[in-house]
């Protein structure tokens, strides 16, 4: 009896392991949000042109939405710094071309020299463009209270 319980067991965490596994695609995504969050700590202007579409739009949690060119210039000009960034409850979902992340933001800034705290919700809007995966919207939100 118990033998059969374990290996029921078993079969339900196997079978539901497969259920809950990222595609390679949700994994490349991922990837890519993974290299834009380090490359926004580093201020890398070559990854983050790389990983942003031209047509971006990058909106903050003030409302305050950006292009391209300054969403990388604030980082590499300094403006926006971050000394960390830890993403955590993310998810990623397909659909054709376009994949939908959202994510819990939290770090250390020192924007304009202020040492500062950050917890935010984002909303990432990637677009496989020529096979690659690349940022086409993101708008991050305040914490609702």
């Amino acid at each position: 009896m118990y033998k059969t319980i374990a290996l029921l067991l078993m079969s339900l965490m196997l079978n539901s392991g497969l259920l809950f596994a990222q595609t390679s695609e949700e994994k490349e995504v991922a990837d890519v949000v993974e290299s834009l969050r380090k490359a926004m700590i580093a201020g890398d202007k070559n990854a983050l042109e790389n990983l942003s579409a031209d047509e971006l739009s990058y909106g903050h949690s003030s409302g305050k939405v950006e292009d391209k060119a300054a969403f990388v210039d604030q980082f590499v000009q300094g403006t926006t710094v971050f000394k960390s960034i830890n993403l955590s409850d993310q998810t990623v979902k397909i659909a054709g071309n376009v994949a939908i992340v959202r994510h819990r933001l939290t770090g250390d800034t020192n924007n304009n020299n202020v040492p500062g705290k950050v917890d935010i919700l984002i909303l990432l809007i990637l677009q496989k463009q020529n096979g690659k995966w690349k940022m086409l919207a993101r708008q991050a939100a305040r914490i609702p209270v």
